[in-house]
């Protein structure tokens, strides 16, 4: 090690390679400058830096897929409230000779001969005969407490 020629602290000449370089500093180096420091392996830097962007690709990815399914579970229920009043307008535009009761099931039905929507107590197999023939089964709908109807499969 030979004298520093800008009389840094830390920095020094050197003559290692057979030429000197000038204000040479240990502190700014990545690498060991004397074989009196611990021994340390290089860091692959590349590759750590794909390993992260992989990692956080990978989390990210959860996030979002995450996120996808909580809208797609959204999307149905906002599917579902919209069917939900589709019947409930139905159903107040429709015509019926009774008082339904909440939690029972009724028929919306399309009188072809009178050219207009009923709402009816008997489904298409609850005729001790059979259906009239002028009936066309829209909908088997169920009247809940919150005053909507909603569409049901048959019971």
């Amino acid at each position: 090690m030979t004298k520093n020629s800008a009389n840094g602290v830390n920095s020094y000449d050197s003559d290692s390679t057979g030429s000197l370089v000038h204000f040479f500093n240990r502190n700014v180096t990545p690498y060991a400058t004397s074989t009196l420091g611990p021994k340390f392996d290089l860091v692959p830097v590349e590759k750590q830096k794909d390993i992260m962007i992989n990692v956080a690709r990978m989390h990210a990815q959860q996030e979002y897929d995450r996120i996808i399914a909580l809208v797609q579970v959204l999307e149905s229920q906002a599917h579902e409230i919209k069917r939900r009043l589709e019947i409930t307008d139905a159903v107040h535009a429709a015509e019926y000779q009774f008082q339904p009761s909440h939690g029972q099931c009724y028929w919306l039905v399309f009188d072809t001969d009178k050219k207009k929507t009923i709402l009816a107590k008997h489904g298409p197999d609850g005729w001790s005969s059979s259906a009239p023939d002028h009936y066309e089964y829209i909908a088997q709908v169920k009247w809940l407490g919150d005053y909507t109807w909603i569409e049901v499969k048959e019971e």
